[in-house]
């Protein structure tokens, strides 16, 4: 028996160390993969900024042969919403990511519009994504939102486009509809901060972080870029929290990719109140984009924000999290469309 016994142990260990090797395999490979998607979204990144430069932000309709690879959408379907959208007027689309993230969080959006036929572009904010701003030096609103601008401003003629704004992006596509409402088709907000006028955008995620002026006093996640004996110009959460406040619903290789391309967002713009207008942004078409499993933006609080600031179309995403273009990308892509064929 004592012979036997020693021979299961051996055996039993043999086994252990097999099964050590496998997982340890399978966890580099694991790490390979989300490295590959990590480099693949900054690449995408990259091209976009590039091109953008070179071709009036038409960056998304000529890297589409790297993005389109994966159909996430049957042919035939494809060709029925391609065909409904040739005649649509305004085709392009204005991608303004939420804070901390970049152009980058966009690439299955990107990949789903260009699919269909539409034009999306997908821009860095001034300090983030590849943009080389340091984040800290971003103060004002308009400095923050200036890529957007920019890219308004060189729109050729009447030409117009739809804004799509996520989160603290809101505040950004609000700030154009007041200065370029005539280049604006329709603004979509994202779970994003649509506050009236004389409101902050950081005062939308009061219930979660609590007022600025505690906020800016008492928060453990800020960053003082000037020293600590100035006052605060940034913030970033640890990445437990992102997980916990943004990706509660998003696959684990997009969580991995955001957590490792997060960049920390400036404080000026988001304490900054909007000097809003009912002639300028109160005669924009604005729709809204509701999640409901939203643990940074709760559903309450976007329900209030329709219910105070009313738009033109309210939608809902069920068992989204506060980034939808992670975790519900085709119902966040038929939205998109639907509100792109309203006439």
């Amino acid at each position: 028996m004592g012979n036997s016994f020693i021979c299961r142990s051996k055996k039993d260990v043999k086994d252990q160390g097999s099964r050590s090797k496998r997982m340890g395999r399978s966890q580099r490979k694991l790490l390979a993969e989300e490295e590959y998607l990590h480099r693949q979204a900054l690449s995408m990144a990259l091209h976009q900024h590039q091109l953008s430069q070179r071709f009036d932000g038409s960056m998304s309709r000529r890297i589409g042969s790297t993005s389109s690879r994966r159909h996430t959408l049957p042919d035939s379907v494809s060709k029925q919403i391609s065909e409904n959208l040739e005649n649509i007027t305004t085709k392009k689309f204005v991608l303004i990511h939420g804070g901390g993230f970049g152009a980058w969080c966009w690439y299955k959006t990107v990949a789903l519009l260009e699919e269909v036929g539409l034009l999306p572009v997908a821009l860095d904010l001034t300090g983030s994504g590849i943009d080389l701003t340091n984040p800290n030096s971003v103060s004002t609103l308009a400095e923050y939102s200036k890529p957007l601008i920019d890219y308004l401003e060189n729109l050729s003629g009447d030409e117009k486009v739809v804004l799509v704004g996520h989160s603290i992006g809101g505040a950004c596509i609000s700030y154009a509809l007041e200065h370029y409402s005539q280049k604006i088709s329709k603004a979509i907000f994202l779970c994003a901060t649509m506050v009236a006028n004389g409101q902050r955008p950081f005062d939308v995620f009061a219930d979660q972080l609590g007022s600025a002026e505690r906020f800016m006093q008492e928060s453990k996640f800020l960053i003082h870029g000037n020293g600590k004996d100035k006052p605060p110009t940034g913030f970033m959460f640890e990445k437990d929290h992102m997980k916990a406040l943004y990706f509660n619903q998003s696959p684990s290789k997009d969580v991995a990719l955001a957590t490792a391309s997060m960049r920390s967002i400036p404080l000026g713009p988001i304490m900054e109140k909007l000097s809003l207008s009912p002639d300028k942004y109160g005669a924009g078409r604005r729709f809204y984009i509701q999640t409901l499993d939203d643990f940074a933006l709760s559903p309450d609080v976007q329900e209030k924000l329709v219910r105070e600031n009313p738009p033109e179309g309210v939608y809902k995403i069920k068992g989204s999290d506060h980034c939808p273009f992670f975790s519900k990308p085709q119902s966040l892509h038929k939205i998109l469309v639907e509100i792109a064929q309203i006439p």
